[in-house]
C-alpha cells in the first residue's frame, strides 16, 4: 500500500483537546488541522468511538485523518465518554447519553474558529453505528455520513441474535466490552486525576453479556439506536460500505432501500475492516473515495460520485473453500436502484434430497436432527481478515444435516440480493432452531458456503412476541439468509442444507429436537437471480489504495495465533478454540509506541465446547490480559467470563481483576443467572 506523504496541506496534530459537554464532562479528542485553517475556516470530519484515540487504535487512527486533514478537512478523533482519556462512566452500547454527547461535540466543533460550520461523521463499527443514530437527530451543520460496517437494526443484524436464535458472538463481543471498560485513562493526559477515575470506571463496570441476554426479544432496548425504525428521520447524505465476509452486509440493502435521503452502498468481498486493508481483496483505495465523497457534500464539488450508480458491489466467483484468502475471485457490478426491478426470484423446490426447478409431483417428507457440532466448519461471525477464520469445506457439517441438491448447472446463475428458504414443518419440542446454508458443490465434491441464515422457530412470526412449537403442529417459515453477491458457474451444484444445530456459531436449544421437512410446492429455496448488465464494464476503476502517514509500533513480543478443534473421545465432548492478539499491531502481543512513551498489549483465548448430543453441555469461555505501561506506571488487567445454561437459565460467570504496578486495586466475582425465555 502507498503512503502518501505529500498533501495539498500541512499538516498539525494536536495530541489532546478537550470538548465540554452540557452536564460539564469533558470528552477527549485528538484533532489533525490543516495550518490554514486558522486563515481559513475547514469542514469537519468527526470519527466518534470507544476504542481509545491515543494508543490501543492510533496505529490505525493516524493515517486516516493525516490524509483527509492533509486534503483540506479538520479531521477528529473523539473518545467517548467512559473510554480513552474521555471523562464519565461508559455504562452501555448506543445510549441516548452516547447521541447527546456526539450532538454537544458537533455543536462545539462548529463554533471553533478553524471550522466553516459544515461536518461529516464516519466510522467503522461503533463509529458506523452512532454516526447513522445521529444523523436521525439531526443536529444542525451534519451534511453527510460514512458508515462502514454498521447496521440500521440492532437486533437483526448485530452481535447479539441471529434470526431470534443467541450468537455466542454476544460472548465474544460482551467479554472485550467488559474488559474495554475497564482500561484506565492515561495519566498523561488526565494527570494526578486518571486513579480516580480508573476506579470509578471499574467500580460501574458489568458483564456486558448478561445485559443484552436480558432483551432476547426486539423490544424497546433494541429498537432504540435502530434507525430502520424511522428511516424518514434521516436526511443527510449516507454512504454505506461493508463486504460479504461481514456480519452486518444486510444492513447495506436495506437503508438503499429504506432511506430517502441521498444514498449509496458499496460492498467488497471483506470482512469488518478497512477496504483499502481488508483480507480478502481486493483492495481499493478507499481514502480517495472517501475524499470523493466529502469533497462533494462538504465542499460542493462536483466529483461526480453522485452520478454513479446507487449501489456497487463484488460480484464473487467460485474458490475452493479455504479458511484464508489474499484475494477473492470476482468482478465489480452495479445497480442503478435499490431494490433492483432487474433481480428476479428464482424459486427451487425441495425433493427428497433434490432441488429441482418444479415441485415432485408426490410430496413426502424428510426428517431432521442434527449432532450438537454441526457447525464447526463455519467460521467466525465475521472475521477481521485472520488465517483461520473463514469457512472451511462444508462436507464435515453437510453430512450432518439434510441436504437438497440441484443437478449440475449447465449454465453460469449470478445471484445478488437475499436468498430465502420457505419451509414448511413440524417439530417434535416446543423450541428448536433451523440453520439453512447455501454451499456451491463442485465437480470433485468440494462445497463452499456462499451465505446462510438462521431462525429460532419460536420467532416464526416475528422477534416482539416469541410463541413455542406445538409439537406436531405443522407451520410455514420463512428464513433469510444473508445478502450475497456469487456466480454459480457451469458444472456446478447449488446445495441447500438445514440443520437443528449450528455450535459455536449459534447456542443450542435446550433439547435435540428433531424436525420435519415437507417436501414438494410446500419448500423452496428462492434465489436473487440477476441478469448481466453490459455497463458494468465501464464502471470506474477504483484507484489502488494508499494512505497517509502514521506512526509505528516496536513488537516486543510476539504471539502465534492458533485455532484447533479437539474431540475427547472419552467424554465425547468438543473443544474448540482460538487464540491470539486482539489489537492493531501486526501480530505483537506487546508492542512500544515510541510516540507516546507507551507500551501496550492485549490477547484474548475463546474457548467452546460442547458433547455430541447433549445441548445443556455446551460453554463457552473468554479470557483475556490487557497491559499498558511506560517508566512507573504499569497497568494489567485480567478479564474471564464463561457461559453456561440449564434447561431454564442461563449462567453467566466473570471475573475482574486490575493491578497497578503489581499491586491488585480491584478485583470482583460475578455471577448472573438469566431466564431462558424462548431460546
Amino acid at each position: 500500500m502507498r503512503v502518501r506523504e505529500s498533501f495539498p496541506e500541512h499538516v498539525q496534530v494536536t495530541e489532546n483537546l478537550w470538548i465540554p459537554v452540557r452536564d460539564g464532562t469533558r470528552l477527549a479528542a485528538r484533532v489533525w488541522l490543516p495550518e490554514s485553517a486558522g486563515q481559513k475556516p475547514v469542514p469537519a470530519i468527526l470519527e466518534y468511538m470507544p476504542y481509545r484515540k491515543r494508543d490501543f487504535t492510533r496505529l490505525r487512527d493516524e493515517p486516516l485523518h493525516h490524509y483527509f486533514a492533509g486534503h483540506g478537512y479538520a479531521s477528529i478523533r473523539l473518545d467517548l465518554r467512559g473510554t480513552g482519556d474521555s471523562e464519565g462512566v461508559l455504562r452501555d452500547e448506543y445510549l441516548e447519553q452516547e447521541q447527546d454527547d456526539a450532538i454537544d461535540a458537533i455543536a462545539w466543533i462548529r463554533e471553533q474558529p478553524w471550522c466553516d460550520g459544515r461536518i461529516g461523521m464516519m466510522g467503522l463499527s461503533w463509529g458506523g453505528f452512532n454516526a447513522l443514530q445521529v444523523a436521525a437527530r439531526r443536529p444542525p451543520g451534519l451534511g453527510a455520513i460514512l458508515t462502514m460496517c454498521s447496521t440500521d437494526d440492532r437486533y437483526a443484524d448485530d452481535a447479539h441474535y441471529k434470526g431470534g436464535c443467541l450468537l455466542n458472538e454476544n460472548l465474544t463481543w460482551g467479554s472485550a466490552f467488559f474488559n474495554l471498560a475497564a482500561f484506565p485513562p492515561d495519566p498523561a493526559i488526565v494527570g494526578a486525576d486518571w486513579r480516580e477515575q480508573w476506579l470509578t470506571r471499574l467500580e460501574h463496570n458489568r458483564p456486558f453479556p448478561a445485559v443484552w441476554m436480558r432483551h432476547p426479544r426486539r423490544d424497546a432496548y433494541w429498537r432504540h439506536g435502530s434507525v430502520c425504525e424511522d428511516y424518514a428521520a434521516i436526511e443527510c447524505a449516507v454512504y454505506a460500505v461493508g463486504g460479504w465476509a461481514d456480519g452486518y452486509v444486510n444492513a447495506i440493502p436495506r437503508l438503499l432501500s429504506g432511506l430517502t435521503c441521498p444514498r449509496k452502498g458499496l460492498i467488497g468481498p471483506w470482512p469488518h475492516a478497512f477496504p483499502h486493508a481488508a483480507v480478502p481483496g481486493p483492495r481499493i483505495g478507499m481514502f480517495q473515495e472517501a475524499l470523493r465523497w466529502w469533497d462533494y457534500w462538504l465542499k460542493g464539488i462536483d466529483t461526480g460520485i453522485m452520478d454513479e450508480p446507487m449501489l456497487r458491489a463484488w460480484l464473487e466467483e467460485w474458490v475452493p473453500p479455504s479458511p484464508y484468502l489474499e484475494e477473492r475471485p470476482g468482478r465489480w457490478v452495479a445497480e442503478l436502484a435499490w431494490p433492483s426491478p432487474r433481480i428476479d426470484a428464482h424459486r427451487w423446490y425441495l425433493g427428497v434430497g433434490s432441488l429441482t426447478a418444479e415441485p415432485a409431483s408426490t410430496p413426502d417428507a424428510v426428517h431432521l436432527r442434527s449432532p450438537q457440532t454441526t457447525g464447526l466448519k463455519g467460521g467466525d461471525f465475521y472475521g477481521y481478515g485472520a488465517e483461520g477464520e473463514g469457512p472451511l469445506d462444508q462436507r464435515e457439517d453437510d453430512g450432518k444435516s439434510l441436504v437438497f441438491d440441484s443437478d449440475p448447472l449447465t449454465e453460469r446463475l449470478e445471484i445478488l440480493g437475499t436468498p430465502e428458504v420457505e419451509l414448511d414443518l413440524h417439530c417434535d419440542r416446543p423450541l428448536a432452531l433451523i440453520v439453512a446454508r447455501l454451499n456451491d458443490v463442485a465437480p470433485d465434491g468440494a462445497s463452499a458456503r456462499i451465505t446462510y441464515g438462521a431462525l429460532n422457530l419460536a420467532h416464526r412470526n416475528g422477534h416482539t412476541n416469541p410463541e413455542p412449537l406445538h409439537p406436531g403442529h405443522r407451520y410455514r417459515v420463512r428464513i433469510p439468509l444473508n445478502d450475497i453477491g456469487y456466480a454459480f458457474p457451469p458444472g456446478h451444484t447449488i446445495r441447500l442444507a438445514l440443520s437443528t444445530a449450528y455450535w459455536p456459531l449459534i447456542w443450542p436449544s435446550p433439547e435435540a429436537a428433531t424436525v420435519t421437512v415437507h417436501t414438494g410446492a410446500v419448500s423452496a429455496l428462492k434465489l436473487p437471480a440477476r441478469p448481466p448488465r453490459a455497463e458494468d464494464e465501464q464502471l470506474r476503476a477504483f484507484p489502488p489504495p494508499e494512505r497517509g502517514p502514521g506512526g509505528e509500533a516496536m513488537a516486543l513480543e510476539r504471539v502465534y495465533p492458533h485455532r484447533s478443534i479437539e474431540h475427547d473421545l472419552t467424554t465425547d465432548e468438543t473443544i474448540y478454540t482460538t487464540f491470539g492478539d486482539a489489537g492493531d499491531f501486526d501480530g505483537a502481543s506487546l508492542a512500544r509506541l515510541a510516540a507516546i512513551d507507551l507500551t501496550v498489549g492485549h490477547t484474548i483465548r475463546r474457548t467452546f465446547r460442547i458433547a455430541e448430543n447433549d445441548p445443556l453441555s455446551a460453554r463457552g469461555t473468554i479470557e483475556q490480559t490487557t497491559r499498558l505501561q511506560r517508566r512507573g506506571w504499569d497497568v494489567h488487567i485480567d478479564c474471564r467470563t464463561e457461559l453456561q445454561c440449564t434447561a431454564t437459565h442461563f449462567r453467566l460467570t466473570a471475573h475482574l481483576e486490575a493491578s497497578e504496578n503489581q499491586e491488585i486495586v480491584f478485583s470482583r466475582a460475578y455471577e448472573e443467572w438469566i431466564a431462558r425465555d424462548c431460546l
